[in-house]
């Protein structure tokens, strides 16, 4: 399959196809899995690369804006892990075909999708809100305020 007729000519997608053809040559010659990256990861990585976000930075939070078109807030799914990892994911399905329709053009991506972002020390990973409004995903998590200065300690002289 030439991946440039598809319009994917760029490093980034070379590299994920030589990839993909390494691990099902692998797969084919039956030799051991430690010879390239496994399925999941490989999937895992077309499924970041296939979904674009926008983070923004405010005085008291932090934005994450990614665009999820056609989806219901069911097929979306936001979660912290490890503590400082927000993760967003979900599955875009096909839709059921119908008896006599046939696709002329398929360029609407489906399948899995996700991303993993590593949030800051400042991130109040307790205050996070999600909205999805016009297929647009916006993920806002809060800023931890800041800690107060520590104020010296005054230490009375005593006069012998």
């Amino acid at each position: 399959m030439d991946i440039s007729l598809m319009g994917f000519d760029t490093p980034f997608f070379r590299n994920l196809h030589h990839i993909l053809e390494a691990t099902d040559d692998a797969n084919n010659n039956n030799k051991s899995s430690n010879a390239g990256p496994t399925r999941a990861y490989v999937r895992d990585a077309r499924a970041m690369a296939a979904t674009p976000a926008d983070v923004k930075e405010y005085p008291n939070s932090y934005v994450f804006i990614v665009d999820m078109p056609g989806l219901k807030s069911g097929d979306i799914k936001v979660q912290v892990e490890e503590e400082n990892v927000l993760v967003i994911s979900g599955e875009r399905k096909n839709e059921e075909e119908k008896e006599g329709v046939k696709y002329v053009r398929m360029e609407r991506r489906i399948g899995k999708f996700m991303r993993k972002f590593s949030l800051p020390e400042n991130a109040n990973t307790e205050k996070i809100s999600a909205i999805c409004q016009d297929g647009v995903l916006t993920v806002t998590v809060e800023k931890l305020p800041p800690p107060e200065p520590k104020k010296p300690k005054l230490i009375q002289v005593q006069v012998a």
